[in-house]
């Protein structure tokens, strides 16, 4: 196994056992020395994979949004989906994606509800970090429109806030309501997507 790969894997392990930590500690209480004792390891070893608690939290966040966009750039590149099949088969992915990752939006809530108390303004961390899946979903209604499969009085930015809150209402049945799914989700998603054509 090449050093790079070796690297990579010990990573992936570390992320697993931080996020442990993370739910068990919450992020404000969660240090350095828990999760290097947690994975096994010295502070410095833990020192050469990530320089502190908020990259390990940072990589975590883009690990998930990077498998995110990976999925859906499959896809959109489906050449034989029309633009509903495509935007459908995005959302519902996301809702998926949501639903395996139910730990780590659990810690993101904690850290958000953390920061919000400060000078700190969550609404606009958040947009940052999802800025490129909300791009994403308004070329695709954007495609869809020019296509014509899309009704051409749609209103791109209204219909890109509605399906986002679906994601965010899906973030707070599974953390916050404790839902074991949110596959209903999915029919109302459908729903609101069939909505938009002509």
């Amino acid at each position: 196994m090449s050093i790079v790969v070796a690297h990579d894997k010990r990573r992936h392990e570390i992320l697993k056992k931080a996020l442990d930590v993370f739910i068990e500690e919450g992020f404000e209480d969660a240090t350095y020395q828990k999760i290097a004792d947690k994975c096994g390891i010295t502070r410095t070893t833990l020192y050469i994979y990530f320089k502190n608690k908020r990259e390990i939290f940072n990589f975590s966040l883009k690990q998930l949004l990077g498998t995110l966009e990976h999925d859906i750039t499959v896809i959109r590149e489906g050449k034989k989906l029309s633009h509903t099949e495509k935007l459908l088969r995005v959302t519902s992915g996301i809702i998926e994606r949501l639903e395996e990752n139910r730990s780590l939006l659990l810690v993101i809530l904690n850290y958000l509800l953390l920061a919000s108390k400060g000078d700190y303004d969550p609404d606009n961390r958040v947009r940052r970090r999802t800025v490129r899946l909300r791009r994403i979903l308004a070329t695709m209604l954007i495609t869809g429109k020019k296509a014509g499969e899309f009704s051409a009085s749609l209103n791109v930015k209204e219909a890109n806030e509605l399906l986002y809150s679906f994601f965010e209402a899906a973030v707070f049945r599974l953390v916050v309501l404790r839902r074991a799914s949110v596959g209903e989700m999915k029919d109302s998603l459908k729903l609101a997507i069939h909505s938009f054509a002509k």
